[in-house]
């Protein structure tokens, strides 16, 4: 059962909102000043507060930093009947969860109160022994930006597009949305499009009758079929071929699908989650993707941030390999702060995909119970000479590297290199400014509406920099 702390001095509204809670299983601790909150949150760990802003013994918003850098993973609902335009802005800069103004919709909140309770994604990972439990690992500003996102499609179908460099975890994703969300009891179908021959790819989606083709000598049920009540994964969206596109739309449109060689029609209920490490604006300029597709998928964007970007995660994702490690077979290990260190260091152009597998190479190769410094200087230095001799120093080398790693196709290579490129200089004036539109479009030298327009082409979420 999940612990909610209320923090509310209008006794009418706590007795509603406690009994609209209980009837829904948390159990709510209830306190109406900020002296009774820090003792509640003392002495138990809660899964979410609800917090109004004006207390007795002071404000409510005023206050929460201390909170919040002591309960850092705990998600926070502010509600108030301060309802003005300055006090939504004060709550937003808060990072809170939710704003509720006063008078609110009660079964709003409580739907608010599950997600956020459902949005603790990276602390359950990071805390949780069970051996089916989710590997979203992570504290940082820019995973909680995540979070939220993930919490917003839980209980609805609405179509999520998942964007990421490749080794972000956008499976994870995917397994998460699936796993805490109103299909859990389904079946999640996971299918890469790049990993499937092109003349295949619609035999894999929707199946095929006997006699279909060459080689088709039995009935086949497709992923979609698969998936049937439950959620289809469709990782590398950028690599389908234009033909199985057009038939995937038409699916998406009508919810209904067609076997190979088959005549009849068949409804299907599935969730669809898309993902793709390609920036699918340029593909769609040089024809190689469908635009009335991206808009079909592109209905809730989770942009996936790249392991350079949250460092400070680094420690906690170190942590929870070594603890999957041992549930594979591998030895026990433990990692000394300063070999932490020297991994906080790394660029990762592999992302969590990268540190995973040096962690278990670390683990493989350790002399000792502790991995430490030297241990991990070792094995960066056989993967260095390789990378450096490919990739050499400065600009060139690093546009060589991408241009290498992407290969984009034929007629998409300037456009896909100017996103590529633009974004992350977009990003990093937006971190550079907390997140302040108005500020980082003077640090760029740009107008501030280009700066709006580009951070929608390029799917940034400027929340996700705010208080950097």
């Amino acid at each position: 059962m999940s612990r909610i702390l209320l923090v509310e001095d209008d006794s009418a509204i706590a007795t509603v909102v406690t009994a609209a809670l209980e009837e829904e299983g948390f159990d709510v601790t209830g306190c109406a000043s900020i002296a009774e909150r820090d003792r509640a949150l003392g002495q138990h760990s809660f899964a979410a507060m609800l917090t109004d802003i004006m207390l007795s013994d002071g404000d409510g918003i005023e206050s929460l930093p201390a909170v919040q850098k002591n309960h850092a993973a705990m998600p926070i609902i502010i509600l108030s009947a301060q309802n003005t335009l300055d006090t939504a802005i004060r709550a937003t800069e808060t990072g809170a969860f939710e704003y509720f103004p006063k008078p609110f919709d009660l079964e709003e909140l409580v739907r608010a109160v599950s997600q956020a309770v459902a949005s603790n994604v990276g602390e359950a990972a990071d805390t949780s022994d069970a051996a089916g439990s989710l590997p979203l690992v992570g504290r940082s500003q820019a995973m909680q930006g995540v979070y939220r996102m993930i919490t917003r499609v839980l209980h609805n179908d609405l179509t999520v597009l998942v964007l990421g460099e490749s080794g972000t975890g956008k499976e994870l994703v995917a397994e998460a949305i699936h796993e805490l969300g109103h299909r859990k009891t389904g079946p999640f179908v996971a299918v890469n499009a790049a990993a499937i021959p092109s003349e295949l790819i619609e035999s894999e989606l929707f199946g095929h009758e006997k006699g279909a083709f060459t080689g088709a000598v039995a009935q086949t049920i497709g992923k979609f079929e698969q998936a049937n009540g439950g959620t289809l994964f469709l990782d590398e969206i950028g690599d389908m071929p234009i033909e199985a596109q057009t038939r995937l739309l038409r699916t998406l449109q009508s919810g209904r699908i067609r076997r190979v060689g088959g005549r009849q029609e068949i409804a299907i209920d599935v969730r669809i989650v898309a993902a793709t490490n390609r920036d699918l604006k340029p593909m769609i300029a040089a024809g190689s993707f469908r635009e009335d597709l991206f808009y079909r998928l592109n209905v809730v964007p989770i942009q996936l941030p790249p392991l350079r970007d949250r460092r400070d995660d680094i420690e906690a994702l170190a942590t929870h390999f070594l603890k999957l490690a041992t549930k594979e077979g591998l030895p026990l290990r433990q990692i000394n702060s300063a070999a932490l260190k020297l991994l906080k260091q790394q660029d990762w152009p592999g992302n969590v995909r990268e540190l995973r597998n040096t962690i278990y190479r670390l683990i493989v190769l350790a002399r000792d119970e502790v991995i430490d410094q030297a241990g991990v200087s070792e094995v960066l230095s056989e993967a260095m000479p390789a990378r450096n001799q490919q990739t050499g120093v400065g600009i060139t080398a690093v546009v060589q590297r991408w241009l290498e790693a992407e290969n984009p196709p034929a007629g998409t290579v300037y456009h896909s290199a100017q996103a590529a490129f633009e974004k992350p200089l977009f990003e990093w004036a937006l971190r550079q400014t907390s997140g302040n539109q108005l500020r980082a479009a003077k640090l760029l030298g740009i107008n501030r509406n280009t700066l709006r327009k580009r951070i929608v082409d390029l799917a940034i979420e400027p929340e996700m920099f705010a208080g950097n």
